[in-house]
């Protein structure tokens, strides 16, 4: 191939590129969008038209009405009876909890009760007459029951039971009203929406006379309740007062202790005893080891260390007189200091016999003392019993007093702001009813484009196949209104028509790809059947017949062989014929005079079609051609169908490649592409074919490219 071929490792970059590319681009999308503006409007219109249908012909009228109250927050009460009967608290958990009250069941229910709103077709639906469409249901029901027969095993069961009118009726009730606390205020609105305005209102201010009233009769019964209660309290603790004044009467007779600073005394008087007792164990013990010292002394004979340790003179004088060696001086001395001996012993025993009495008379004491302390704990607790018993007899039989002067007092800690008044219309809303749905109409529209764009992954434009291919699209040919055996006449008696100037400008692009050196044989192929590729072969030749040249189409599709379908002349031969040699190519062509070119036709092979356009022979032909003809247009099968068009290509000077307009898969171009590619052939230029006028308008594409645009009117032949 001369002039315009590129390397294969171009095409793989190119294609590679193309894929990488395939990602939403936001100015495509906006394209697409606009392109879609025809289908976005008509989809907002019909919303529109829904919409405003709805509002002003299914939707029913409703209207809400609202009244006002604020919670008081008092502190004037004629007597404190908070103690026993709380008021409402205002921080925020207490108003949601007032709201709560306000549409509980049980004010609901006397407001059914009060305004009969059992007999009111709005909230008791049951007296609403079946529509048709319910009376159908409930006799296919009752029919498919019949043709079930009964059941044995169900006929003593028990069936539920549904809600009783009256509760359907509060649950509807419960639907039409709200409640809502104003923000940073003691405020709160109780809202009601009906179909009639007059109910809206009436409804609203009947349940807020009941939110009152219930909070008067709450308090009532809490005051009946507090006073009965009250009442038994103080009648118990005033007998239980009587009780322990008795008891604390009698403990107090009955102990012997005269007073707290006497029991005190007998402590000082205590101390006083038991340090004299102290002191007396001291001394008996002081005397007691006296007595065993000079005992021991004794005993040893020391009579030296006696006198010393007594200090008596006389024992010192007869020691000595005994050193001096006086007759009867230690006699003496013996008889002296047993009597000292008697003496200590004589003291310790009175010493002791001291300290036993003393020690008697101090446990005496400590029990007496002992006594009375029991005595007057047992007195302090009966007197703080008494006491507190007395204090809580007081303060119950005042909160008493308090709460009976208070029955006649209670009012609601809530009161009205503002009554409701006649209610306004607040649904249908038609305004924001259109707006929305023009909104949700051109959404649905949008997303109809959007995935009518996104879900078609074929070529409309020549920008997409270039984009995705990498190549260039020499030529965009309409689909013409034609059968296969009229396509000749068609472009000979229609010069002028858009498809025949698609053709001359497809003819002028291939041509001056090269201008140095034109190509001479040109190959027509597509990826798949159907995309106009014999078409285009057809064409090509009969313009470039049409410039005086010598032209000869050769049908290289030899499996499926519809040139038949086209020509109605029989020839001598045909490619195989000449390929052999068993026929001159001059007698194996036949020339078509509607053509004004030689047409080789295929013949039936046993052979392997791409092994025939392998061999040599098939070149030698190619040869032999090109000096015979200006131009040799070969038609082939499809790419990804047999490998025939890859074994031709590697022959010719030009790859002409149909793809098909809103038919053809991207991936289907960029296999075929690939195919070639893989044996290093570049397609040089691309035709998007079959293009559909009509189709192009209704995807927005119409008026913007080649000859089937609007502008094209004055200039081409559109029928």
């Amino acid at each position: 191939m001369a002039g315009m071929r590129l390397k294969p490792e171009q095409v793989r970059t190119e294609v590679a590129q193309s894929v990488e590319d395939d990602e939403i681009d936001l100015l495509e999308l906006a394209r697409a969008l606009w392109r879609g503006k025809w289908t976005i409007l008509f989809a907002a219109l019909v919303a529109i038209l829904l919409g405003g249908y709805y509002a002003f012909g299914v939707a029913e009228r409703e209207f809400q009405s609202t009244a006002h109250l604020t919670l008081e927050a008092r502190t004037n009460n004629v007597v404190d009876l908070e103690s026993v009967i709380s008021g409402v608290s205002t921080e925020q958990a207490a108003l949601n909890t007032e709201l709560e009250i306000i549409l509980s069941r049980r004010l609901l229910s006397k407001l059914v009760d009060q305004l009969d709103l059992v007999e009111d077709p709005e909230f008791n639906t049951a007296l609403v007459p079946p529509s048709m469409m319910s009376r159908v249901k409930e006799g296919v029901a009752g029919q498919i029951s019949s043709w079930a027969g009964p059941d044995d095993n169900d006929a003593g069961s028990a069936r539920p039971v549904g809600k009783s009118p009256r509760d359907k009726t509060i649950g509807k009730l419960n639907d039409a009203l709200s409640a809502s606390v104003k923000r940073d205020t003691y405020v709160f609105s109780i809202s009601a929406t009906t179909g009639d305005p007059e109910k809206s209102a009436r409804i609203v201010n009947t349940l807020a006379e009941i939110y009152l009233d219930e909070q008067i009769a709450v308090k009532f019964e809490a005051t009946e309740q507090a006073v009965t209660w009250l009442s038994a309290r103080v009648t118990e603790l005033e007998e239980e007062l009587r009780e322990k004044e008795e008891t604390l009467k009698n403990a107090r007779a009955e102990t012997e202790l005269i007073s707290t600073e006497a029991l005190e005394g007998l402590n000082l008087q205590a101390k006083d005893l038991r340090d004299r007792l102290q002191e007396m164990r001291g001394r008996a013990e002081q005397a007691e080891a006296e007595e065993k010292q000079l005992r021991d002394l004794v005993n040893a004979g020391a009579r030296g260390e006696a006198a010393e340790a007594t200090g008596d003179a006389a024992l010192q004088r007869l020691m000595r007189s005994i050193e001096n060696g006086e007759a009867d001086a230690a006699d003496l001395f013996d008889q002296r200091l047993s009597t000292l001996l008697d003496r200590a012993q004589a003291e310790r025993e009175r010493l002791q016999s001291q300290a036993s009495a003393l020690s008697v008379s101090y446990q005496r004491l400590q029990d007496r003392i002992d006594r009375q302390s029991e005595d007057l704990v047992r007195i302090q607790q009966l007197t703080r019993e008494v006491e507190t018993t007395r204090t809580l007899y007081e303060t119950f039989l005042t909160r008493l007093k308090e709460t009976t002067v208070q029955r006649g007092l209670q009012q609601a800690d809530s009161r009205v702001l503002s009554d409701a008044i006649t209610g306004d219309q607040v649904a249908p809303r038609a305004a924001m009813i259109l707006a929305l749905s023009m909104i949700l109409g051109a959404m649905a529209g949008t997303a109809i484009v959007l995935v009518r764009q996104f879900m078609h992954s074929d070529f409309r434009t020549a920008d997409d196949l270039e984009a995705v291919t990498g190549l260039p699209v020499m030529g965009q040919i309409p689909k013409m209104p034609i059968t296969r055996g009229s396509l000749i006449g068609y472009l000979r008696d229609k010069p002028t028509s858009a498809a025949a100037e698609a053709i001359r400008n497809l003819r002028t692009s291939i041509l001056l790809s090269n201008i140095d050196s034109p190509p001479k044989v040109i190959m027509s192929t597509s990826s798949v059947p159907g995309e106009g590729k014999t078409t285009q072969a057809i064409a090509l030749t009969q313009n470039l017949a049409g410039l005086g040249k010598k032209v000869l189409l050769v049908e290289g599709d030899i499996r499926r062989r519809t040139f038949s379908q086209y020509f109605q002349a029989v020839p001598q031969g045909g490619i195989l014929s000449a390929l052999s040699g068993e026929v001159p190519l001059d007698d194996a062509v036949i020339f078509d005079e509607p053509l004004g070119a030689d047409v080789l036709m295929g013949e039936k092979s046993r052979a392997n079609a791409a092994d025939l356009f392998s061999s040599d022979r098939f070149r030698n032909f190619l040869d032999m051609a090109r000096e015979a003809y200006d131009f040799i247009i070969i038609d082939t099968p499809p790419v990804l169908v047999v490998p025939d068009a890859r074994v031709i290509g590697q022959h010719v000077d030009a790859i002409v490649f149909a793809v098909g307009w809103s038919k053809t898969h991207r991936g289907q171009v960029t296999a075929a592409l690939r195919e070639f590619a893989s044996v290093n052939l570049q397609v040089n230029a691309l035709v998007l074919s079959r293009i559909d006028p009509k189709g192009m308008k209704r995807y927005g594409y119409g008026g913007k490219y080649g000859a089937y645009g609007s502008y094209g009117k004055g200039y081409y032949d559109l029928a």
